[in-house]
């Protein structure tokens, strides 16, 4: 849950609402092994051109929201993105650099700010401080999305109680935007389903032994990891990065 702390909200009645959180938990990792390449694929917006014109608000952020990340006590330059742009949890992990009138940070998004109108990003407190007084509560900004700078490869968390009849998986530490997750199935590549809590969710399960994925970037670049047997609440590592 998100609490306000925001004195303009406060007094104004600028809430953004609070968020439930679904999933998340760390694990134990095992290998992966696959290839990237250039492909088509949905989009959920890409990377953005010409900034957003927008207000930014705080609230007392963990890292954990309904995106199901899970808290990130060690970077909380993170914010809940606004309900017209939330896009069903697409833009769940996308990086958002924020510019306000003192200055500027780049925020990842792991919340959804269901009362926020469009172009209203709600940040952590830790974040506001960079941008603006946070006496100041609420101020505008302008915004746009920016490649995640992220070490190593992106990350499959399978989701507490997937098994090989329900399985779920969320892709983590992923430098753009993940708009797509695919899983071969009888030999042909399958549209896997993203529930709002932002995990890929294969209704009836991918089976046992291991099992390919291809996702699919909001730019379009596409990587193929092949995953062991399914076990729950771990963290697969991929084999490459967007």
């Amino acid at each position: 849950m998100r609490y306000w702390l925001s004195f303009a909200c406060v007094l104004a009645l600028f809430a953004c609402g609070s968020s439930s959180t679904n999933g998340g938990g760390g694990g134990g990792g095992s290998g992966s092994s696959g290839s990237s390449s250039s492909g088509g694929g949905s989009s959920s917006g890409g990377i953005s051109s010409t900034p957003e014109q927008g207000v930014a608000t705080y609230y007392a952020a963990t890292g954990d929201g309904a995106c199901g990340f899970g808290p990130s006590p060690n970077d909380l330059n993170v914010a809940a993105m606004d309900q017209p742009e939330w896009n069903g949890s697409a833009v769940c992990g996308e990086c958002v650099a924020v510019t306000g009138p003192k200055g500027s940070v780049t925020v990842r998004i792991v919340d959804l700010c269901p009362e926020c109108e469009t172009g209203h990003l709600d940040l952590s407190q830790q974040a506001f401080a960079q941008i603006a007084d946070v006496s100041a509560g609420k101020v505008s900004i302008t915004w746009k999305v920016v490649p995640c700078d992220v070490m190593g490869n992106v990350e499959y968390q399978i989701k507490d109680g997937s098994s090989q009849y329900w399985t779920a998986i969320q892709v983590r530490n992923s430098r753009l935007p993940v708009a797509k997750l695919e899983w071969m199935q009888s030999g042909a590549w399958t549209d896997v389903s993203r529930a709002s809590y932002n995990y890929f969710v294969v209704s009836s399960g991918v089976g046992t032994g291991s099992y390919q994925v291809r996702i699919t970037s909001s730019t379009g670049e596409t990587l193929v990891d092949t995953l062991p047997p399914v076990q729950p609440n771990t963290v697969v590592q991929g084999s490459g990065q967007f």
